[in-house]
């Protein structure tokens, strides 16, 4: 079969870049922050390109409203830095090994301010400012600006619904391949590497439990035989063009069970009335309790052992989260999982997830496969 890898969408441009990084100011001062300080990881990709080794070595972009962005970074990165697809629109200044690369960043600090901070940052680096700015203080990003990167731009849209669209490809495929007697880690391996054929750069994990591996949510593929008469949970994503996809099905190895059937539609029906209550103005909340009743009223309550859903852009998991006490509204532009799951220790488990984003009127899926449950060989 041919691959279904698309062109990259357009571009990211500098202008794209310059509404992110104003926007991180604007959200700053809104929320009563000095600055932001942003490391290693999908925060700085999001707002510059740049993605440096995470190591020992300090490296954080410091936006602050009485000054222009300003990059530090460690002489000896410095070329790749400015090679960075959103360089121009920021300061550089470097530190050299064997000096304190918190004296350097002292002059982008006020020193009483309070500042949010990337999630990703090192303990080692926030003691060291703290140690440098001891009148300052630190709060993460997700806590004080959870919807930075939650609202995506139509170049990551695009992004995302070819993402979306490879993983269908990938499903597609790999319902065709023969899983009885086979290790999960053959059916994990086939995962991964449709993912890559189909336009993938990076593969997150590929997910397969089998029978009773099923019932872990995580389960890392293993060495379990899948056997006839198992019910299978596929569950696989990774990043095309920089941006991330995720998607379950479950399937049965020849004939399920009526218990399985009668799961995987309880686990249907809730995830269909989830998808289907998404819209500007509902609270994140709302929908994990729309799937949660649906599972609830089955009888099945106590087996639904994590949040609807996540957040997806440069990373697979980050906001919004469609969990109870998020009463964030929705806005146009949210992309997000809906994953509802079942999952009966010792015996089997049934997740259906699809990726979704909020637009003007409702919603629009990502993933269109089918959400059936599929007779596998």
């Amino acid at each position: 079969m041919p691959s279904t890898a698309q062109p990259a969408p357009t571009a990211i441009t500098s202008d794209d870049y310059a509404a992110r990084m104003a926007r991180v100011v604007n959200d700053a001062l809104d929320v009563g922050l000095a600055g932001v300080i942003v490391t290693p990881g999908p925060d700085l990709v999001w707002l510059t390109g740049y993605r440096p080794p995470i190591t020992e070595r300090l490296t954080m972009l410091v936006f602050s409203p009485d000054q222009e962005p300003t990059l530090l970074v460690p002489l000896l990165e410095r070329r790749d830095a400015e090679e960075a697809e959103g360089a121009a629109l920021v300061s550089i200044v470097d530190w050299m090994d064997g000096t304190d690369p918190y004296e350097a960043a002292r002059p982008l600090l006020r020193p009483d301010g309070q500042f949010g901070i990337s999630d990703s940052a090192w303990a080692m680096h926030m003691i060291g400012l703290e140690q440098t700015l001891p009148h300052s203080s630190y709060r993460a990003l997700s806590e004080c600006l959870p919807m930075l990167r939650a609202v995506k731009d139509v170049s990551e849209l695009a992004r995302l619904e070819a993402a979306g669209a490879a993983a269908d490809a990938v499903y597609d495929e790999i319902v065709r391949v023969r899983f009885a007697g086979r290790r999960e880690t053959d059916v994990a391996a086939d995962l991964a590497g449709l993912l890559r054929y189909h336009g993938h750069e990076q593969v997150d994990f590929t997910v397969v439990g089998s029978g009773p591996n099923g019932a872990n949510p995580h389960h890392e593929a293993g060495d379990r035989l899948i056997e006839p008469g198992d019910t299978v949970v596929l569950d696989f994503g990774g990043l095309m063009f920089g941006y991330g996809s995720d998607t379950t099905r479950t399937v049965s190895v020849g004939e399920a069970r009526p218990e399985v059937r009668e799961v995987h539609e309880i686990v249907r029906r809730a995830q269909q009335a989830a998808v289907d209550a998404v819209r500007p103005g509902v609270a994140c909340q709302d929908i994990d309790r729309v799937a949660r009743k649906v599972i609830t009223e089955a009888g099945y309550g106590d087996h639904f052992i994590h949040r609807t859903g996540h957040g997806i852009g440069v990373t697979t998991h980050e906001p919004p989260y469609i969990v109870e006490g998020e009463g964030q509204l929705l806005v146009p532009g949210m992309c997000f999982s809906i994953e509802p799951g079942i999952y009966l220790a010792g015996r089997f488990g049934v997740r259906i997830e699809d990726i979704v984003t909020v637009t003007g009127t409702g919603v629009q899926r990502l993933n269109n496969t089918s959400r059936a449950l599929r007779i596998v060989e």
